[in-house]
């Protein structure tokens, strides 16, 4: 076993913003466990910070990187979080710096502090940069420079392909030369599943040839894991889960967004059709919380299709419950996996091009009426609450880049399972 004076850390860095570098991470550190009694997690410089609560004495709340909580809680790692988040870049902390109220030395003995703390208990030590390898340079801590200051080699991520990726490494590995970082190697990501063998032969080639680094892997896409939750969607949107809270772990993607504009029947078609052939598995349905039509179609739609699907096997327990559905429909749906239609409705209170608040009538104006509330928590269906309009909420989840997150097991684990087998570790820890 070698120990962690004599093995260079592992730094994992990306070309750019949204190509998988803490999926890599998460890959590279469920390895690398297999393969080392303790091993270590820095994320040196970070952004988006979480407050959790210290495990060593004094158990104080600290502020650390979210991607930090992620790998600690997971993979139960070793260190404090105190150390392996060192420094956090907050807002308002690149004007601090201008303005001298926080110095280079400073950050650079934060991070050599912790990073010495934990590299004392582990065999070998994964940090995680921030973005790409320039990121960070206006408070003069890039992640070359860090990589450096901790005599780290670098594993670079980029989304695959031929040019577009090669042009995007060749950026990043000339500043981690000029830093004086040893680029380890390099895992393609994102590479079209039918591409996969292709880009592995002749991205290999050229990397050899021009660089003289080995290729890492090469991770065909996985759709799933692009897919956010609802509960991430609650978080996103500032939205209230009226019901079904059970299912606040499923996904959605952009693809399953459909704002309902039209008229029920029109709507009721559309879904029975999407049902029956298989192509729609699990909509979205984005509609103002006023279309008490689309509201009753939906949960009718809602009970029927989960009936239909469970006869046989669940029917004769569902039909002993008198009412609407709840916790056991709720659970049932859960054990007969992915395959079932499960649609999900987002209601919003804003204005929206589909509807004329002016011309609303009742005591509820443009928010969703108490009986309707009443009806959505006894079928118990997933239904999210959300202030804005109808259109802007669907702009908002199909511009949103899902990340994963310690409240999401299910993708994180899928995330592991996919991109292990296709990370080389024998010729990353050469």
């Amino acid at each position: 076993m070698a120990s962690s004076s004599s093995r260079r850390p592992i730094f994992v860095a990306a070309t750019r913003q949204h190509v998988g570098k803490t999926t890599c991470s998460l890959a590279l550190m469920s390895g690398l466990k297999k393969r080392f009694n303790r091993v270590g997690f820095i994320k040196p410089v970070g952004q988006q910070h979480v407050t959790v609560a210290e495990v060593a004495p004094p158990h104080q709340n600290v502020r650390v990187d979210k991607d930090v909580q992620l790998l600690k809680e997971y993979f139960k790692t070793v260190g404090s979080y105190k150390d392996m988040s060192p420094v956090i870049i907050p807002r308002g902390y690149t004007q601090d710096y201008v303005d001298g109220k926080v110095t280079c030395e400073e950050q650079a003995e934060a991070i050599r502090t912790s990073y010495g703390r934990i590299a004392a208990e582990a065999d070998v030590v994964l940090l995680e940069g921030t973005g790409h390898v320039g990121v960070g340079s206006i408070v003069e801590m890039s992640n070359s420079r860090v990589a450096s200051l901790l005599n780290a080699d670098m594993v670079l991520v980029c989304n695959g392909g031929l040019g577009s990726a090669f042009d995007e490494l060749e950026m990043n590995r000339v500043m981690c030369e000029a830093h004086g970082v040893r680029v380890r190697g390099v895992i393609l990501n994102k590479v079209l599943p039918d591409k996969v063998e292709m880009v592995r032969d002749y991205f290999g080639r050229v990397m050899e040839q021009r660089w003289g680094l080995p290729l890492l892997g090469v991770v065909p896409d996985l759709p799933f894991l692009s897919k956010c939750s609802l509960g991430d969607m609650c978080t996103l949107l500032g939205a209230e889960m009226i019901s079904g809270e059970q299912y606040r772990p499923m996904h959605y993607s952009a693809d399953d967004v459909e704002v309902v504009t039209v008229g029920l029947r029109r709507y009721l078609r559309k879904q029975l059709e999407g049902a029956r052939s298989g192509t729609r598995q699990r909509p979205l349905f984005i509609t103002h919380c006023t279309r008490d039509d689309v509201v009753l179609g939906y949960l009718s739609s809602f009970h029927s299709t989960f009936i239909q699907l469970l006869r046989g096997e669940t029917e004769a327990a569902l039909g002993r419950k008198s009412g609407f559905m709840k916790s056991e429909v709720g659970q049932a749906r859960a054990t007969h996996g992915r395959g079932l239609y499960t649609g999900a409705l987002i209601l919003c209170e804003g204005a929206s091009g589909d509807v004329d608040l002016d011309k609303l009538a009742g005591d509820t104006g443009n928010h969703l009426s108490p009986s309707l509330r009443t009806l959505c928590e006894s079928y118990d269906a997933p239904v999210l609450l959300a202030t804005g309009a109808s259109t802007e909420v669907a702009e908002v989840i199909k511009r949103h880049t899902a990340k994963l997150s310690i409240n999401d097991n299910e993708r994180v684990a899928a995330a592991i399972d996919h991109y292990e087998p296709h990370i080389d570790f024998d010729k990353l820890l050469e």
